[in-house]
């Protein structure tokens, strides 16, 4: 007799076209808000951090919760009279090098039975934002929308 293979639901848990799940969202949130405190609290001697203020826009948990991606923007990023506008890499690969340090911190302040280990990234997504409103703010977009909107009102 044959044996029958186990395979994962094509919906079911671990597809990676399901989101995350809810307590993988609450953990999150909690990591994100204590990691906002650590930041604006603790010292963190490097010369890239070195009056740097953080904005931590989302931390993503790995299923078993063990890892966790941090994506953050430093304040003025982007901006081009911000200090930190193209330091980005370097505030990004300074967090990295003390994420042991944060794990740490983070290990005091939450109750959770691991604390995950820390990447953290830069986020795009305000590049993105930035990116699109400078796409509507063409001259040639505007005018194809308000064609739009006009043939909408006949």
């Amino acid at each position: 007799m044959a044996h029958k293979q186990h395979t994962r639901n094509a919906s079911g848990p671990g597809h990676s076209g399901t989101g995350p799940s809810q307590r993988q969202l609450r953990a999150g949130e909690l990591i994100r808000h204590a990691l906002v405190d650590i930041l604006r609290e603790e010292d963190i001697r490097d010369e890239a951090l070195a009056g740097v203020s953080i904005t931590v826009t989302e931390v993503r948990l790995s299923p078993d919760l063990k890892h966790a991606t941090c994506f953050v923007e430093p304040l003025g990023a982007g901006v081009e009279a911000a200090p930190t506008n193209g330091h980005e890499s370097e505030i990004i690969k300074a967090l990295n090098a003390h994420a042991k340090f944060v794990r740490g911190q983070l290990g005091r302040r939450l109750d959770m039975k691991f604390t995950p280990d820390l990447k953290f990234r830069h986020d795009e997504s305000f590049d993105a934002a930035s990116h699109i409103d400078r796409l509507f703010d063409d001259p040639r977009v505007r005018a194809d929308l308000e064609r739009r909107d006009d043939e909408g009102e006949d």
